[in-house]
């Protein structure tokens, strides 16, 4: 198969902490992909390429320069059609899609409230000036104050996740027997908190939390590789 390159975030001690990444890198082991991985600092996203990229993850295939988690994806869809399929067909494609909106809507922005300082204190030190900055710009507060409370919001985020809870107890995954791109997107969120926070967004025992552990253990465990929290 083919070679591409994808540049992705790095914290303190090597953490490979973007969620938007760990929607891709599952996505391109399921397309059977070798992939070259380039990782950099916040700090270090307007060295990438020609530096028209404002965010990572950045797919290189080639002369193709793609960012964007969802347009890497259904690039990856198109330019692959004979290798394993990540929506299951153009209604699958179709319903992926209420997936994404779902979950950047109602749950991500949730679990960032949770564990925003903890990603501040894993990030490289060139990054904490920016990452500080920049948070503070979009909640209009400090990150402490945007994390403190998580224990009392924590109840809030697992019941939100109740229908995919509900799902999960029937099948092992979003996709029916395997894996399909409607279980990168939201097992992106679990893989970035772990890597980033000793905050345990879903507890054994929650079907949730069997799912995550068996994303985890995917295309050889690669999400399970580095530093990280277990939880």
């Amino acid at each position: 198969m083919a070679s591409v390159t994808l540049y992705e975030l790095r914290g303190a001690d090597d953490r490979r902490f973007s969620s938007h990444s760990w929607r891709v890198r599952p996505a391109l082991a399921h397309k059977g992909l070798d992939v070259e991985v380039v990782a950099v600092p916040f700090t270090g996203i307007p060295g990438i390429g020609d530096g028209s990229h404002p965010t990572v993850p950045v797919l290189v295939d080639g002369e193709t320069w793609i960012h964007d988690s969802w347009a890497i994806a259904e690039y990856l869809e198109d330019t692959y059609p004979d290798a394993p399929p990540l929506f299951g067909g153009a209604q699958g494609r179709a319903l992926t899609g209420f997936v994404r909106h779902w979950w950047q809507s109602r749950m991500h922005p949730l679990a960032m409230t949770m564990i925003l300082k903890d990603i501040y204190d894993h990030l490289v030190p060139e990054d904490r000036e920016y990452f500080a900055t920049s948070r503070f710009k979009r909640f209009d507060r400090p990150i402490e104050e945007v994390q403190a409370g998580r224990e009392e919001r924590i109840g809030e985020f697992r019941e939100r996740l109740e229908p995919l809870r509900r799902l999960l107890a029937d099948q092992p995954f979003l996709g029916g027997d395997g894996p399909l791109y409607a279980d990168y997107l939201p097992m992106g969120t679990f893989i970035w908190a772990r890597k980033m926070s000793p905050f345990a967004l879903v507890e054994p025992g929650d079907p949730v939390h069997a799912w995550m552990n068996r994303c985890l253990d995917l295309h050889d465990g690669m999400a399970r590789e580095g530093a990280g929290f277990d939880w």
